[in-house]
């Protein structure tokens, strides 16, 4: 078993990184890390998750974060849990615009965990 972190550039991305270890941690697995934002980690980032595996989103970089997502779960049968960072968003924000978290939320073949940063 595998847990997967969806990391963004974000307080959010930052606090669904430290869930996730947490979660590896409880469910005494790997913890594989896909960095969404098409930049590198910031040093602290980078000292949560030293020794862990970090993939940077591959494609274009045109390319929707939410299907990078879900090509890996696809590609990696090992992985049964993704983890996400979501933050707050109105009903009209939500009805007009969709989010990468609800296209994940709704469209993975394995169990979400999604947290809001504090």
């Amino acid at each position: 078993m595998t847990v997967l972190v969806a990391v963004t550039d974000t307080p959010e991305g930052a606090h669904a990184l430290t869930v996730g270890k947490e979660e590896a941690e409880r469910l005494r697995t790997e913890l594989l890390v896909l960095n969404l934002s098409l930049t590198e980690f910031a040093p602290t980032e980078i000292a949560v998750v030293s020794g862990v595996d970090v993939l940077d989103r591959a494609g274009r970089e045109a390319r929707d974060p939410a299907v990078a997502v879900l090509d890996l779960i696809q590609e990696r049968p090992d992985i049964e849990r993704l983890v996400i960072g979501v933050k707050r968003r109105s009903r009209v924000g939500k009805a007009l615009l969709g989010s990468v978290s609800q296209r994940l939320i709704l469209h993975s073949p394995v169990s979400v965990l999604a947290v809001k940063n504090e």
